[in-house]
């Protein structure tokens, strides 16, 4: 599934096709997804400008000049590829239809963004843009990982007390908003705190400190452009490479990488989710 900084690598490369664009026609080519698609999705779309490109945690939120916003979430393999223009230094020609086509923008400018989805667990939705915070998508997240209202102390006392492993409090999207199990996995490494051990231990230092490294951890996803696991693809349809420098999700049974440490990172199944972590050197 997509997390946090495969979304917002998405959403700048829709970016310089979507925001402040016309969309001159819309086809959606099969009543639903992972739940029903809105009524007269096509009609409420076409001849209208999108006025902002948003990101809510792992959901991209477009906002219309009708005061409508268009919801759209990826989901297992979802894809948002842009053809009919020059994206960096290559022009992306329009593809020939594929089978998976659910949703595609003809924009007025002549580019086309295709939303792609073969096992169809994305989702879009149409909703009023001062009601989207609302949506049932929405409303229960926490604050965004790099706003002001996730902080040391936020943190910290949202985790105190908690008798559920950090793993699962740092995955509750009520806490923050976001994260996923390969983000969580190497932010616990680099604090150098293990999956199992329970939220509410932790200390407050130790609390507080997860927050930068969450944000160093996403900002750099970010800017490899996401991890390339199974079949998520930028906008442009390039691979995302922070998968070539995990250092410890998806590397079981591979040594530690923290000097000095003669640790081997270890799988744990945790909730039904693999964890990956260093015993040694994660206490």
């Amino acid at each position: 599934m997509p997390e946090l900084p495969e979304v917002e690598t998405v959403r700048r490369g829709l970016l310089p096709v979507l925001e402040g664009a016309v969309i001159a026609r819309a086809e959606v080519n099969r009543p639903d997804l992972r739940w029903p698609l809105p009524e007269r999705m096509a009609e409420r779309l076409e001849g209208r400008r999108v006025t902002a490109l948003r990101r809510r945690s792992k959901y991209l939120l477009a906002d219309l000049d009708s005061g409508e916003t268009l919801l759209v979430h990826l989901g297992m393999s979802g894809r948002m590829l842009v053809s009919g223009v020059t994206l960096g230094q290559f022009h992306h020609d329009h593809p020939v239809p594929q089978k998976h086509d659910h949703v595609v923008l003809h924009m007025a400018s002549g580019a086309r963004i295709t939303f792609n989805d073969a096992r169809r667990f994305g989702a879009m939705d149409l909703m009023p843009t001062d009601r989207a915070a609302q949506h049932m998508l929405l409303k229960g997240l926490g604050p965004e990982p790099f706003g002001n209202d996730f902080n040391g102390p936020y943190l910290a006392g949202r985790l105190k007390g908690r008798r559920t492993p950090i793993k699962a409090a740092l995955l509750d999207q009520r806490i923050v908003a976001g994260l996923g199990n390969i983000y969580v996995a190497e932010t616990l490494y680099r604090a150098r705190i293990s999956p199992l051990r329970l939220a509410g231990e932790l200390t407050e230092t130790q609390a507080q400190g997860l927050v930068p490294v969450i944000r160093e951890v996403l900002a750099e996803a970010i800017e490899a452009g996401g991890s390339s696991l199974r079949d998520f693809r930028q906008a442009n349809g390039e691979l995302g490479y922070f998968s070539k420098h995990f250092q410890v999700y998806d590397r079981e049974g591979e040594p530690c990488e923290t000097p000095g440490c003669s640790g081997t990172i270890t799988r744990t199944v945790q909730s039904g989710r693999s964890s990956f972590w260093c015993p040694a050197c994660q206490r």
